[in-house]
């Protein structure tokens, strides 16, 4: 890769980051933005401010970037829907006019305890694959066309090794 500087790589691009309001979501979109990424954050999550009004962690996410010199907008569309997906896919195109990368990292879980497994509903488990499994699909899928118009896109799929347990 003679000639190409791997902190710059991301500098222009147009990264949408799922999950990206808190934890490894949040420090993808920061690290994205920091190299000169155009960051979509999207999450649903909202918390108390210092006033006592929920907001939108994705917006606080945003307000960080920006007041860091960054470019970033929020985006609070769920992916564990076709529509929500589509939803913030177009959020991307109408802020930024294309998607370069992007990250699929939003997850939920029920913490269950393994000898009861009676306690995993069949609609705690309906959600769990709604976003952790088709939310991926869904959203890879509806940013796909945006990802072979431009100069070869890049999909990321983050997972836990909670799969495996």
């Amino acid at each position: 890769m003679e000639g190409i500087d791997p902190n710059r790589m991301a500098e222009g691009k147009v990264c949408v980051v799922t999950g990206a309001g808190r934890g490894i979501g949040k420090a993808i979109a920061v690290m994205l933005a920091e190299h000169g990424a155009k960051v979509v954050v999207n999450d649903i999550g909202a918390e108390l401010d210092g006033s006592g009004e929920d907001v939108s962690v994705a917006d606080t996410v945003v307000k960080e970037i920006k007041d860091a010199g960054g470019e970033a907008v929020a985006n609070t569309d769920t992916v564990a829907t076709y529509k929500g997906a589509e939803g913030m896919i177009g959020t991307a195109l109408d802020t930024y006019g294309q998607i370069d990368v992007v990250v699929n990292n939003a997850a939920t879980t029920s913490f269950i305890n393994h000898s009861d497994l009676d306690a995993m509903t069949e609609e705690l488990w309906d959600r769990i694959l709604a976003v952790n499994l088709k939310g991926a699909f869904f959203v890879t899928r509806a940013a796909t066309p945006l990802l072979k118009g431009g100069d070869g896109g890049a999909v990321v799929n983050i997972s836990s090794v909670a799969g495996i347990t």
